[in-house]
Formats: structure tokens, C-alpha cells, sequence
């Protein structure tokens, strides 16, 4: 049987298993009341972490949304440790907060929640930090991904802790300072979030929910890995009516011809290769480290340089290593007078749509029907972009999209629902508290 209708099977028969609400025990009622009663204090804090701007590069306001968030944890019991990044690498650090009960005490499975601090909007991005829309919506940045996700991490832990539902359990929270632009080396920028989660059971994500168009609740069981490729090509100077002729085709046409063989015949479902810049000419500059350069040329000259800097996703590293295969295929065929060559860079691992990760997504599923909120069903892994729980998801149990709903994300109108904190928080607090038994 195929592997992806193997796992379809699974799905199936594991929300098909759990689709009758079978409600909340008294502990589990008052855990869903405690979040809805914090439900103002819920907007409130993410309003005060949404008015700082916290994008990547700005070191300080990175630290400063995670004093906020800081605070909140150790109201709650959490021991917390700020990690600074190596100064080179130009980046704030990540705050790791762990609450575990007695040796030998511990109950259920080992957590370990996900979130970030950091957002893509810089200090001179346009849009508001915070505004407010209605009574249900928000504008601000980041207010979605992922301060509002963070914001439900807090609200669920702390419905969990006024319920007596901490002790005696093991979790840890990572928010990391980086995850819209991570540190490189990542064998640097992620290695404690890796650790900690050779030392977890499941992890639980928080970035922001995904609503279906007839609005069910939506889960992130996989998603694609991320990759660059650097396409450098070379052709032969000279005066343009020698073209096609002793003088070759130049590298502008070499270029074309790889990238137009690329979309031809590198083709497979959830496979994607994106060409983001291309220069071409007799004089080209290119800045890696600001992804940005210059290109001069004439039009009576044929071009000798071109360089192509593109984006490659894939859903496993079979699927990966098919598509480079092919690529070097197409980019050795060069025209007469032309040659390139191309490098691959890993970024992101895949998370694998794994038995685990839909039994997790059951689970979620059955605590958001016993409370009410209907079934939650799957975002397609072509879905989504990168995120922190793909260096994890290689090693244990993982779950995506735990956090608020919104939309608009990444641009100056991101906008959170300002309702669905409630609805988030008490789906993984009751999904925390049942694995935690």
C-alpha cells in the first residue's frame, strides 16, 4: 500500500474514532472555564507584546517581548533561562522556561511548547503595532504570528496551574528570538531547542490555526522542507552578431534554457523550486549577505554572467534528492559557448506526516469536540511554510497551528481573531492536560 494512503487510512480511522463529543470531566470543565475567564487578561497581554516591536534583527525589543512573556512563566512556576546567541551572529537569543515535578513523579508525557518572539516587521516597518478593529479583531505586528500563538501558551499553562493540573508533570517552553529569520550556523541557532526535545515526548507548536472554508479547525501534521539553490552561469563575450553562431549563446540564454527545463521536466506533487533573483550581463555584483546586487550589460554585447539565487521545497529527502539529481541533469546540457554549475543548501528539515503526528492531531481533535468546538481537521503540508518544529519533528511527536487564527500575516495589515484565543487555549490546555495524565 502506498505510504500516503497508509497514513490517510490511519487518519481517517483515528478522527473516526473520536468524532462523538464525549464531554469534560470536572478537572477538564474547569480548566475550559479558567481560560475563558482570563479571556480580557488574554487580550491584554498580547496587546502589551504586540506594542513592542520585536523584529529579528532588533536585538533589544526580541529581549524585551521576552521579559514579558518571561514574567508570565514564572508567575506560573516555571523556572526561566535567557540564551544568549554568539554576537557575530547577530541575533537576541531565545528565553526556555521548564516546570518539572519530583523525580519519579512525573506523570504522562514529557511537553515541549513551541513559540517565537520575533517577527518579520523591523523597527521602520509601516503598520500599526497595535490597533484595534472591532471588539473581536485586531491589527498589529505580529499580533498573529506569533505573539497571539505565545499568548495562548500562557493562557492554556495557566488555566492548567489554577487547576492543580501542573504538578507533577514536565514541560518546557522554548520561545525562540529567531524563527522568522534563524541564526546561521542552525547547528548553533537551534541546538538547545533540539536537546530539550531529545529530553521531550511530544512537542506542541504554536503558530498561528488554520480555518477551513466552512470553518473547521485546522492542524499542522507536516509541512515541507526548505532549501536554496545557487544556479551560476558563464557564457562567451563578444561582439551580439556572433550570437548563435562561433560566439556561442551567452549566459542569459543558458540561464533561460536551465530554468525554463527546471519548470519543464522537475515536476511532482508538493515539489516547488522558486528562482527569487536572477542578474545577468557583463558586470554582475551579487550580495549574498543582504540578498542584493547590481547587473550592467549592452545590448550589443553578449552576456557572460548570470546569477540565480532560488528557493527549493520538498516533502521528504527522497523527494529531494530526486529533484537535485534531475536539476544537475538539466544544468550539464549546456548550449555551445555556455556553462553553469549548481549548489544545494539545506535550511529547514521536513516534518514527515507521521502515525504519531496524526494520532496527536486525534487527540486535539476529540478535546476540541468534548469542548464544544467541533472536530479539527489537517492543513495539507504544501500549506504552510517553514517553522521551528521541523528541527524537532525528525525526533519526537509533533503538532502545528496551535496558536491563534487571523490572517494577513507577514504584511502591514496582519490581523488577529481576537475570539479564537479562547478556543485555542482551551483545545491545548485540555490536549496538555490529557497527555500529561
Amino acid at each position: 500500500m502506498p505510504r500516503k494512503l497508509a497514513l490517510s487510512l490511519v487518519l481517517t480511522a483515528l478522527l473516526s474514532a473520536g468524532a462523538q463529543a464525549q464531554g469534560l470531566s470536572a478537572v477538564e470543565q474547569r480548566i475550559a472555564d479558567e481560560v475563558r475567564a482570563w479571556q480580557p487578561e488574554a487580550i491584554n497581554l498580547l496587546e502589551r507584546s504586540a506594542r513592542i516591536n520585536s523584529g529579528t534583527l532588533n536585538l533589544a525589543g526580541v529581549r524585551a517581548t521576552g521579559d514579558v512573556f518571561r514574567k508570565e512563566l514564572e508567575a506560573l512556576g516555571f523556572k526561566t533561562v535567557w540564551i544568549d546567541m554568539p554576537r557575530e551572529m547577530n541575533r537576541a537569543g531565545h528565553l526556555i522556561a521548564n516546570r518539572r515535578g519530583p523525580q519519579g513523579k512525573v506523570k504522562g508525557k514529557r511537553l515541549l511548547l513551541l513559540g517565537h518572539l520575533d517577527t518579520v516587521f523591523e523597527a521602520d516597518a509601516p503598520g500599526p503595532l497595535w490597533e484595534r478593529d472591532s471588539a473581536t479583531t485586531a491589527r498589529g505586528q505580529g499580533v498573529g504570528d506569533m505573539k497571539g500563538g505565545n499568548v495562548v501558551v500562557i493562557a492554556a499553562l495557566r488555566a492548567l496551574h489554577r487547576a492543580g493540573a501542573l504538578d507533577n508533570t514536565s514541560i518546557t517552553v522554548v520561545l525562540t528570538g529567531d524563527e522568522e529569520e534563524a541564526g546561521h550556523p542552525r547547528e548553533i541557532s537551534r541546538r538547545d531547542m533540539i536537546e530539550l526535545a531529545k529530553r521531550s515526548d511530544v512537542a506542541l507548536s504554536f503558530e498561528g490555526a488554520v480555518t477551513g472554508p466552512d470553518g473547521q479547525a485546522m492542524a499542522t501534521v507536516g509541512r515541507r522542507a526548505t532549501a536554496s539553490f545557487d544556479l551560476d552561469v558563464t557564457g562567451r563575450q563578444g561582439h551580439s552578431q556572433g550570437v548563435f553562431g562561433n560566439a556561442g549563446y551567452g549566459a542569459v540564454y543558458e540561464a533561460a534554457r536551465i530554468l525554463d527545463g527546471f519548470r519543464q521536466h522537475v515536476v511532482e506533487p508538493g515539489l516547488t523550486f522558486n528562482p527569487g533573483v536572477i542578474l545577468g550581463g557583463t558586470d554582475v555584483a551579487y550580495d549574498e549577505a543582504n540578498a542584493k546586487g547590481t547587473a550592467a550589460g549592452k545590448t550589443n554585447v553578449i552576456a557572460n554572467k548570470v546569477v540565480v539565487r532560488g528557493d527549493l521545497r520538498y516533502l521528504d529527502y527522497a523527494q529531494r534528492d530526486r529533484a537535485q539529481a534531475r536539476m544537475r541533469e538539466i544544468v550539464a546540457q549546456s548550449l555551445p559557448g555556455a556553462g553553469a554549475s549548481i549548489a544545494f543548501r539545506d535550511s529547514y528539515p521536513p516534518m514527515a506526516v507521521t502515525p504519531g503526528n496524526l494520532k496527536l492531531l486525534a487527540l486535539y481533535s476529540q478535546a476540541s469536540s468534548d469542548a464544544g468546538l467541533g472536530p479539527v481537521g489537517t492543513v495539507p503540508p504544501t500549506a504552510r511554510g517553514a517553522g521551528d518544529v521541523q528541527f524537532v519533528a525528525p525526533l519526537i511527536d509533533s503538532l502545528d497551528g496551535l496558536g491563534a487564527s487571523g490572517g494577513a500575516a507577514h504584511s502591514p495589515n496582519e490581523r488577529v481573531d481576537l475570539t479564537s484565543l479562547e478556543r485555542s487555549a482551551i483545545r491545548a490546555a485540555l490536549l496538555m492536560y490529557r497527555l500529561t495524565r
